[in-house]
């Protein structure tokens, strides 16, 4: 295991927020549209009836997990470990918003395709969320790369 110097320099903060207003500007987008188009009420919160030809629409949230975690960390696995950390951060930055892309996507498939679905959207909307890239989080994905 390399270890990393925890010292934030002025690049990386500023890479840093690069991504965090990224990252901003994509759940905001999704969750504008959920607002807009959602048409959010407490009857379309309810777990809708599940049936064989529903259980396919209940696999792209899990799929948009798992592959989404996959991607990610496919392309952190590709990073020299010999490289400082500011100098691994356009990695993670590509690795990042190739994982938001694939979650909004999947929200996005959720809204329109399958709206009676609407409450596992919003799951992954507030997993996307909780997603947001904060120094500690960016040191700890790096950490053994």
């Amino acid at each position: 295991m390399h270890t990393i110097n925890l010292k934030s320099t002025p690049i990386m903060t500023e890479k840093i927020k690069t991504l965090q207003i990224i990252h901003l500007a994509i759940c905001a987008g999704t969750i504008i549209a959920y607002y807009i188009v959602g048409d959010l009420s407490l009857e379309t919160l309810n777990i809708p009836t599940i049936n064989s030809t529903s259980i396919i629409y209940l696999a792209i949230p899990v799929l948009a997990f798992v592959l989404s975690s996959i991607l990610f960390k496919a392309q952190l696995k590709q990073i020299d470990p010999k490289l400082k950390l500011e100098d691994k951060l356009p990695v993670y930055q590509a690795a990042s918003i190739m994982r938001w892309a694939v979650l909004e996507g999947a929200t996005f498939l959720i809204l329109f395709v399958t709206p009676e679905f609407i409450l596992f959207g919003i799951f992954i909307l507030v997993y996307l969320v909780f997603l947001r890239p904060t120094e500690e989080r960016i040191i700890n994905d790096l950490s053994d790369r």
